[in-house]
């Protein structure tokens, strides 16, 4: 997040970090890291219109769930066809309600800790008993990695900050809050709402049949807390393709605005929204929702391991982005104070950021259940390599061809 808030206050681009990537690493390189990122969300779409659907069938089990797939559909592509002011107002609403229950849930189980509210069963506050009855790592540090390596993909995401920054009023005011803010509520949310959880649920009792979550807000007497956290849930899948959308029709439009893909994806109508690229997106998305009914375990699983690798190759390119401007910047003789944001601690935090997201990557291949991730997604990294190469070539035989006319 600092190495893309350096990034995006000294050059605020829609296309964001895939275009850092194209200046500093590459153009083959910024065209790869912008497929993988498209693909990330689309694939993410598609996943979340049926997880919607499911959420609804939990009220509605008469209704089927391609209907409400039809419905979430049409609501998300409108929230985004119609100006980007839409889409910042539903991201607004759906990330609020998530915002509260996550308050609510470490407020209320901070409280239930440390006895201040009673356990609906009677037992006693049990204070930090769990999380020291079975020492620290009670079973080695390797799951506490292969735990680290699948939780990196909970926080993609954080990085559309970079692409919005092309479309916000005083980046160079707003993108720096906007940085230290996220960065803030990460830690706070995610450290304190892990906290309540190891605090209240003991190891043994730890597991999928229900949600956590849940069984927290029961343990402190919360009325309809499945009801509750199904609609949290929802909302949260609603957020997700709402910006995955967002995000993937921006890819396609600073692509095609980078001259690597047809002129058609660049076009925006009256209200500045990319009607094409953001259509197409939809439709990419709609395909992967098809793919995950007919072909699960084969077209599904595949694209869905693609997006998952692809989320840690991003992070890689930013990292490396940075640490390469930066050092370009200084390199031209620019002092460090013309930018008027700057990472702390470079070099170590690009790449100290860098080295982390890699071991994520190495650290698929000893983690069976997510070593698709890796036999899926460097091929699709060779091929996008390949198509850039492929693409520069013909457009370099064009071109005298053009000349000469």
């Amino acid at each position: 997040m600092q190495c893309l808030g350096e990034l995006s206050v000294a050059m605020p681009e829609t296309g964001a970090f895939h275009v850092y990537a194209a200046r500093y690493l590459g153009p083959a390189t910024g065209y790869t890291v912008a497929w993988l990122y498209w693909l990330t969300w689309t694939v993410a779409l598609g996943s979340s219109f049926t997880a919607a659907g499911f959420c609804m069938q939990y009220w509605f089990p008469q209704v089927p769930v391609w209907i409400w797939c039809v419905v979430f559909c049409a609501v998300i592509f409108g929230l985004n066809i119609i100006s980007t002011r839409f889409f910042a107002e539903g991201e607004f609403w759906f990330s609020l309600v998530k915002v509260i229950t996550i308050v609510a849930f470490i407020i209320l189980g901070g409280a239930a800790i440390f006895g201040i509210i009673p356990m609906q069963d009677g037992s006693p506050a049990p204070g930090l008993r769990n999380i020291t009855a079975e020492g620290w790592f009670p079973h080695g540090g390797l799951p506490i990695l292969m735990t680290m390596v699948a939780v990196n993909f909970a926080f993609s995401g954080t990085e559309l900050i970079g692409i919005a920054a092309g479309e916000t009023e005083n980046p160079h005011k707003v993108i720096p809050v906007a940085i230290r803010t996220t960065i803030a509520r990460l830690i706070i949310f995610f450290i304190g709402t892990v906290f309540v959880l190891a605090a209240l649920i003991p190891m043994q009792q730890a597991g999928v049949e229900k949600s956590p979550f849940v069984l927290v807000f029961e343990k402190v007497g919360i009325p309809y807390a499945a009801d509750m956290f199904n609609f949290v849930i929802l909302t949260a899948i609603l957020s997700a393709a709402n910006s995955g959308l967002y995000a993937s029709g921006r890819m396609l439009w600073s692509l095609s605005n980078e001259k690597t893909l047809p002129a058609c994806f660049a076009k925006v109508n009256k209200r500045g929204v990319p009607v094409t690229a953001l259509s197409v997106s939809m439709l990419g998305g709609v395909l992967a929702l098809f793919s995950s009914v007919v072909a699960p375990d084969t077209v599904f699983v595949a694209l869905s391991a693609i997006s998952g690798f692809a989320v840690v190759a991003v992070w890689l390119s930013i990292c490396a982005s940075h640490f390469m401007f930066r050092r370009r910047h200084l390199q031209q003789g620019k002092a460090l104070s013309d930018l008027q944001y700057r990472a702390p601690w470079y070099p170590v935090v690009p790449v100290l950021g860098f080295v982390l997201c890699l071991v994520a990557c190495v650290g698929l291949a000893f983690d069976p259940s997510q070593r698709i991730a890796l036999w899926c997604g460097i091929p699709f990294v060779a091929l996008c390599y390949g198509a850039w190469y492929l693409t520069r070539s013909r457009n370099m035989t064009q071109e005298p061809q053009h000349v000469a006319d």
